[in-house]
């Protein structure tokens, strides 16, 4: 992982630094299945991916199977930033991993 990346969330809080190292474990992950790897709750995790966001080193992808999901994964800074994030919805939930 760059440093970069890590020296972004170095003065983030606990749950966004703890979201983040579980990112880099996973390819990508919904907030749902990050609620289930950190055993914390949805609102902190929806906080955590918000600092994370805030701090330039979250990507976000559409589910084009369910519109009402999304992927989380850590930026690796290999994209165009005006092209649009689509993903497949075939994402297991963490307990079936």
């Amino acid at each position: 992982m760059p440093t970069d990346l890590r020296s972004a969330v170095a003065e983030l809080p606990p749950s966004a630094k703890l979201v983040f190292v579980v990112l880099e474990r996973h390819e990508r992950l919904t907030q749902a299945a990050l609620a289930e790897e950190t055993l914390l709750p949805q609102r902190t995790v929806r906080y955590a991916l918000e600092e994370l966001r805030e701090a330039d080193v979250l990507r976000e992808e559409l589910n084009i199977m369910d519109a009402r999901q999304r992927f989380y994964s850590l930026e690796d800074g290999e994209r165009d930033p005006d092209e649009p994030e689509i993903g497949l919805a075939h994402e297991r939930s963490a307990s079936a991993r």
